[in-house]
């Protein structure tokens, strides 16, 4: 109860924490029945209530909350159906453009190919995909990348010299 107190745990990550405690594999087996028998511990509510503080809380996408998840030893059963319900008030796209924009706030323009590289690298660590990562920073003129931190004048009078 102290552990759950503090904040809620998956029943796999419960299991951990208990078996750490605990030499006894039956007296775990009946604090875990006898934890979700009282409705201290469900993988369908929690699993709801992770995604939807990720996503909320983190800006993280559905790919990295499904990540995110699976980690934490969450039944594969319901973590399709907490994503979703996570995504419902706010879409995927609607969230990447809020969190691309906070982070085109913080850039120093204009970009070079390895820093648009970085950018787009950092929106799929934090979970949406490539496909719609693009389209979001072409939509943007914005992004638009520069030479890789060199001039082009400076190329043609390095060959002329040649």
């Amino acid at each position: 109860m102290r552990l759950l107190a503090r904040r809620a745990y998956s029943i796999a990550e419960m299991r951990r924490a208990l078996t750490r405690r605990s030499d006894s594999a039956e007296a775990v087996a009946e604090a875990i029945a006898r934890l979700r028998q009282l409705g201290y511990l469900d993988d369908q509510k929690f699993a709801e209530q992770q995604a939807g503080a990720l996503r909320r809380n983190r800006a993280f996408g559905p790919r990295r909350i499904v990540r995110e998840l699976k980690a934490k030893g969450v039944n594969y059963r319901f973590i399709d159906a907490a994503v979703e319900h996570a995504f419902e008030a706010v879409g995927e796209h609607e969230l990447l453009e809020q969190v691309l924009g906070k982070k085109v706030r913080n850039l120093r323009l204009p970009l070079t190919r390895s820093r648009l590289n970085s950018l787009c690298r950092s929106l799929l660590r934090q979970g949406f995909g490539g496909g719609d990562i693009m389209k979001a920073v072409r939509a943007r003129p914005e992004l638009r990348p520069v030479a890789d931190d060199f001039a082009a004048d400076s190329l043609e009078s390095e060959s002329l010299s040649d």
